[in-house]
């Protein structure tokens, strides 16, 4: 089954040079943790962004002064699309629009009266500019938080819809919603909530997810469980390190549900057992460093690595590529069928012969 098959259609939303819902690629997301106001700074982590694949990038926008740093990114040359990071005050949002940021993240319903709210919903509306509304479980209204008791999941709902009605109220429908909780159970349960609700394409995250393992491992799950009921348009794995690493570690999740628009390699390798006949641990470790360094990792192909002979080559049948172990030695798969034999110490190197093979026979298609 395709993911296209499953997705939920959401209203199509264009950012810039980019579109998101509808049937357009899930986006991938991050943001700057540069000051601002340093825009050499902030330029330089911008284009890391856009150069590790970035889609969308979000900036911190407190101040007037800090707004002019998007000048500064699209003279850089810099096309990835540029969100302002706005919470209370509203003339920045419509300076953000002024300049040319190509979203604006802002909550109505933290900026003021009416009227506030009308003068955002025009400026982004005159200039084609979307408004990202997020909610997070340490934002929630007051009068919503009473009716709740906590920020559940249903108070987290109720929050995002209360302020797109305040968007919906001037004819603003050029709208993202974002639902975070750091409880990933709660982002869930609150995102399928919206889904329901809504037609506005949603960014999905876990928010405060931490570093390192586990914040992968929360992203991945929260995230993941979301993107197989088919909800979700744009996604940002919130990390405690260098933004980058956030862009590698959202292409991991979509490439491992198969998602559409995500290529790369997608390596198999068994958890090994009494069986296993060759070191598949550290093979493994060394293969995909091996990958990385001849800078194969975004070839679309399925790698197997395989400990043993007895399951191997049907476990590997739906890899492009392939090798199962024996003593001193492994078998070369493809497509299931075993068609060479090669010494132990030559598994990588040959591999990586087969997969520059499939990779000009792609480029040639």
């Amino acid at each position: 089954m395709k993911y296209n098959d499953i997705r939920r259609k959401s209203r199509e939303v264009k950012i810039g040079n980019l579109a998101i819902g509808g049937n357009h690629p899930i986006a991938i997301q991050s943001m700057t943790n540069t000051d601002t106001l340093d825009a050499a700074a902030t330029v330089a982590q911008v284009r890391a962004l856009q150069n590790a694949g970035c889609d969308i990038v979000r900036i911190s926008v407190p101040t007037m002064k800090a707004a002019d740093t998007v000048v500064a990114i699209k003279e850089a040359g810099l096309t990835v699309p540029i969100v302002a990071d706005i919470h209370f005050d509203y003339k920045i949002a419509l300076r953000c629009a002024e300049l040319g940021f190509d979203k604006i993240r802002i909550n109505p319903g933290n900026i003021g009266e009416d009227d506030r709210v009308r003068a955002v919903c025009e400026a982004c509306k005159s200039r084609g500019i979307p408004i990202r509304i997020g909610v997070n479980s340490g934002s929630l209204e007051k009068h919503i938080l009473a009716k709740h008791g906590a920020p559940n999941a249903a108070a987290l709902c109720e929050s995002a819809l209360y302020h797109a009605s305040l968007l919906e109220k001037f004819d603003f429908e050029d709208t993202v919603i974002s639902i975070k909780a750091s409880t990933v159970a709660e982002m869930i349960a609150a995102n399928r909530m919206l889904a329901e609700a809504c037609p506005y394409p949603l960014h999905l995250g876990v928010t405060e997810a931490g570093r390192g393992e586990s914040g992968m491992i929360k992203s991945a799950v929260g995230i993941g469980s979301l993107l197989c009921d088919g909800i979700g348009d744009t996604l940002r794995v919130s990390l405690t390190d260098d933004p980058v690493e956030e862009v590698g570690a959202a292409k991991q999740i979509l490439r491992a549900l198969g998602v559409e628009g995500q290529c790369g390699m997608d390596i198999v390798s068994c958890p090994t057992c009494s069986r296993t006949k060759i070191d598949l641990i550290s093979r493994v470790k060394r293969f995909e460093a091996a990958v990385k360094e001849a800078g194969l990792e975004d070839v679309p192909v399925k790698v197997a690595l395989m400990g043993c002979i007895v399951n191997g080559p049907g476990e590997a049948r739906e890899a492009d590529i392939g090798i199962a172990g024996e003593v001193g030695r492994a078998v070369l798969i493809r497509h299931g069928e075993i068609v060479e034999k090669i010494p132990e110490d030559a598994i990588i190197d040959r591999l990586l012969q087969e997969i520059r093979i499939l990779k000009e026979r792609i480029e040639h298609e």
